[in-house]
C-alpha cells in the first residue's frame, strides 16, 4: 500500500444517540440496584467514546491500526471509528512559506541573497504521513535546496558589454524565473505528496560585499547606453544641418570648414553642461 485511499466511516450523530441511551441505561439500572447491567453499560460507554472524531473542512484524518494504514477522511463531519485506531489529522489548506534570505552565487560567480515564497498544500495524505519524516519541515529544506539551484542556474543582471542581453536573469525574467522555480519545487516536493500552487522570487539583491561595486558597474552601464543614444541623436543632427545648408546654398564650406563646424556642433549636442557660446564678429578665418 503506497497510494491514498479515501474511506468512510460511521456517523457520528447516530452513535452519539446510542451512548446517550447507554449512559441513561446505566443511571436506570443503578436507581434500580441492577448492578451488572449499570457495570455493562459503564464499560461500552467507555470504549465507545474514544471513537468519536472531528474533521474540520480542509483538514483530513489518516486512520491507523496498530501500524497498518487504513485509508483518509477527507469529508468534513462528525463521525466514530474503531476506538483502536489511531487517527493523524493533516490539513489540506493551503500554506505560505517565506524563506530565510541565503547567501549563493549565481551562474556569474557573484555573491547575492536571495529568498523565496512558496504557496503549497498536501495533495496525497499517505506521502505526507508515511512518505517523509516531517513534511512541513521537508517542504522548507527542499526549499532553500532549490532556490540555491535556481541561482547559480542564471546571473543576476545582463551587461550589455558582456553580450547577454537575450539572456534569462533573475532580476529581470520575472516569470521565466518563477516556471522554472516552481517546477523545480514540484518534483522536490512530490515525493512528499504537496502541490505547488505559486513559487517566485521573495527577495534579491547582491551581496553586503559588492553591492557598492555593482551599483557604480550599474550606473555606468545606464550612463554608456545614455551616451550612445545622445551621440546617435547628434550624428543626426549635424548630418540634417549639413544637408539643409548645401541644398539651401545658404553658406559654402570646404572640408576643413566642415570638419570645424561637425566638432562644435558635436561638443554642442554631446556636452554634459551647458555651453557658452563664442560669437565671431570678424571673417569666417579669424
Amino acid at each position: 500500500m503506497n497510494k491514498e485511499k479515501i474511506i468512510k466511516v460511521s456517523n457520528g450523530y447516530f452513535m452519539l444517540s446510542l451512548l446517550v441511551l447507554l449512559i441513561a441505561g446505566g443511571i436506570f439500572n443503578i436507581i434500580n440496584s441492577i448492578i451488572w447491567l449499570f457495570f455493562s453499560c459503564f464499560i461500552l460507554s467507555i470504549i465507545l467514546l474514544p471513537g468519536f472524531f472531528l474533521v474540520n473542512p480542509n483538514t483530513s484524518k489518516v486512520i491507523l491500526l496498530f501500524g497498518k494504514y487504513i485509508g483518509t477522511v477527507k469529508e468534513n463531519g462528525f463521525y466514530w471509528a474503531n476506538p483502536l485506531y489511531r487517527k493523524r489529522g493533516i490539513s489540506l489548506r493551503a500554506s505560505n512559506f517565506d524563506s530565510e534570505r541565503v547567501k549563493v552565487n549565481d551562474k556569474l560567480g557573484n555573491p547575492i541573497m536571495i529568498s523565496t515564497i512558496l504557496v503549497w498544500k498536501v495533495k496525497n495524505t499517505f506521502k505526507a504521513a508515511f512518505d517523509v519524516d516531517n513534511y512541513e519541515n521537508f517542504v522548507r529544506v527542499q526549499s532553500d535546496a532549490a532556490v540555491r539551484k535556481l541561482a547559480s542556474l542564471y546571473p543576476y543582471d545582463n551587461f550589455e558589454d558582456e553580450g547577454m542581453e537575450e539572456e534569462i536573469t533573475l532580476r529581470a525574467s520575472v516569470n521565466e524565473v518563477s516556471e522554472a522555480l516552481e517546477k523545480e519545487l514540484s518534483e522536490r516536493l512530490d515525493m512528499a505528496g504537496i502541490e505547488v500552487l505559486e513559487a517566485r522570487i521573495g527577495y534579491l539583491a547582491y551581496a553586503q560585499e559588492i553591492a557598492g561595486a555593482m551599483l557604480k558597474r550599474q550606473q555606468a552601464t545606464a550612463i554608456v547606453a545614455a551616451r550612445h543614444k545622445i551621440v546617435e541623436g547628434a550624428v543626426s543632427m549635424v548630418e540634417m544641418a549639413l544637408d539643409e545648408l548645401s541644398k539651401k546654398n545658404i553658406v559654402t564650406l570646404d572640408e576643413e570648414r566642415k570638419a570645424a563646424m561637425v566638432s562644435n556642433l558635436m561638443v554642442v549636442l554631446c556636452s554634459d553642461k551647458d555651453t557658452i557660446p563664442i560669437v565671431n564678429t570678424g571673417t569666417l578665418n579669424h
